[in-house]
């Protein structure tokens, strides 16, 4: 199943629960193109290309989209190695949905310093949740969480210090 099919539905009246951000739009396409990636093997400007011909495509941050498709493709074996010091089993033994999702986490984890570290771990959360399957989220939230610790050690080091004061 394709995660635009198994895109969760809208709640209450057919109204989504809040509207998406440009950004959180990007990183819906950009799961959605790596998921294509990761099952296909396909060239990334195929994938963009394809990408690009979703309705709705002109009203996200297509910097952002950019950046995450092709980064985490072009990154792929360095982001497999974050992942692969706090997951389970091989990387290419997760689900395709749960691993892009991972990897868009620790792609914002490490170049996306604009974004909070649990923003990022949030977003690839709610990604997981949106298109995963049904505990997917949980292990997306605990694999960035130990990932963070190693990609932004002082700024999760600095959110501790101020949990415990």
């Amino acid at each position: 199943m394709s995660p635009e099919q198994n895109k969760k539905p809208a709640t209450k009246a057919g109204k989504r629960p809040q509207a998406n951000s440009t950004r959180r739009r990007a990183r819906e396409v950009a799961l959605q193109g790596l998921y294509e990636w990761l099952i296909s093997g396909a060239d990334a400007g195929v994938i963009e290309a394809h990408m690009r011909e979703h309705e709705g495509f002109d009203k996200i941050d297509t910097a952002h989209f950019d950046a995450l498709l092709h980064g985490c493709i072009n990154e792929a074996a360095d982001l497999d190695g974050v992942l692969s010091r706090h997951v389970d089993r091989r990387t290419t033994e997760l689900s395709p949905i749960e691993h892009a999702a991972l990897m868009i986490g620790a792609y914002e984890l490490k170049h996306c310093t604009d974004v909070p570290y649990k923003v990022a771990i949030n977003e690839a959360v709610e990604l997981a949740k949106s298109f995963g399957g049904t505990d997917g989220h949980k292990y997306v939230n605990g694999v960035l969480d130990k990932a963070a610790a190693d990609l932004r050690k002082a700024e999760v080091e600095a959110a501790r210090t101020s949990r415990r004061t």
